[in-house]
């Protein structure tokens, strides 16, 4: 099968598109034909090794795993011996550590979902990681309820888009945070207010919120604090390292040290594993269309290189997908579900 793998860190220059292995489901997995991928943040960690510190997990000299890709949808092409929610020719979608660039991949059977009828693969492909990321910094940590006030920096990306919607959806008021092209984007997904950064500082406005989901990093948690409620919560949930060693570990500790001395909380996004509530109630508001995928771009297999210097130069509308088994040019315009 063709899939793009790596075998050293770097630039987007390092991945190939080579002819590999089929791999096989063991009993708890399922073989999964892609359709189509999405591109996060946590794939361009991987293909440059970057923070440095990551590399004890990641593989010191060189990459541990060769494949990249963690957010996949297709069909089932096979289950594992203890595997029976799911049978042959299912439409699904899910996250995987690894691997989803590439046209066949093995899928945890606790992570997957069936692809809802009214989503395609591309749209069902831009789900996972961004999506359940912004479900659980809103509903788990966030816990906000009808009538909270919500404010999403970086509203544009990925999981903003997503937290956005979802925000929405448990009723909160939302305001949201990006350039001045992307205004009427987050308007359309159902933002109640929006703040061009590029005009003003959401860190000196009026309005005080209970939740700050921060997708970007460019204020301090202390500035932010400014515009907390007593009891409100900020949630850090960043993409780039803010140091080629330590990442955002810097930031992270300045959090813990100053918040046990305020009301607010000050915590990072936590990366635990999904709940599975999280999964059947994300689901339910994509049947409903409720939430929607975000799409910025697609491009084929064949040039996921080119879909990483797009996403690394930080301006991607929501998602960036991958489209397998098809040949198709480079889609450039966003589109929702």
């Amino acid at each position: 099968m063709k899939a793009i793998v790596y075998d050293r860190y770097g630039s987007p220059d390092v991945l190939e598109l080579k002819e590999i292995d089929k791999p096989s489901a063991n009993d708890d997995e399922l073989l999964v034909r892609v359709r189509a991928a999405s591109v996060n943040p946590y794939d361009w960690h991987f293909m440059t090794g970057l923070p440095h510190l990551a590399r004890m997990q990641l593989g010191l000299l060189k990459p541990k795993t060769r494949g990249l890709g963690a957010d996949v949808a297709g069909e089932v092409e096979s289950v594992g011996e203890n595997v029976t929610q799911f049978r042959p020719g299912d439409e699904v979608f899910a996250g995987v550590e690894a691997g989803a660039f590439a046209e066949y991949v093995c899928v945890s059977n606790d992570s997957v979902m069936l692809k809802p009828a009214n989503l395609t693969f591309e749209q069902a492909a831009a789900v996972p990681m961004a999506a359940l990321t912004a479900m659980q910094g809103l509903r788990g940590q966030g816990r906000i309820e009808p009538g909270h006030k919500v404010l999403i920096n970086g509203a544009s990306g990925g999981v903003g888009t997503f937290a956005v919607q979802i925000a929405k959806s448990l009723g909160a008021e939302v305001t949201a945070v990006c350039s001045t092209r992307n205004v009427d984007l987050v308007r359309s997904i159902g933002a109640d207010h929006v703040i061009d950064y590029t005009s003003e500082d959401f860190t000196r406005g009026e309005r005080r919120y209970d939740l700050i989901l921060d997708n970007v990093g460019n204020r301090s948690p202390s500035e932010c604090r400014r515009v907390l409620n007593r009891k409100g919560t900020y949630l850090a949930s960043f993409g780039r390292p803010e140091n080629r060693w330590l990442g955002p570990m810097g930031q992270l500790l300045r959090m813990a040290l100053l918040s046990p001395f305020v009301g607010q909380k000050l915590a990072p996004l936590s990366s635990k594993k999904r709940s599975m509530e999280d999964r059947l109630v994300l689901r339910e508001l994509l049947e409903a269309g409720k939430v929607t995928s975000v799409i910025d771009r697609t491009y084929p297999l064949s040039e996921v290189a080119e879909a990483m210097r797009y996403l690394e130069k930080g301006h991607a509308r929501g998602k960036v997908v991958i489209t397998v088994g098809r040949q198709e040019t480079t889609t450039e315009q966003s589109e929702t579900v």
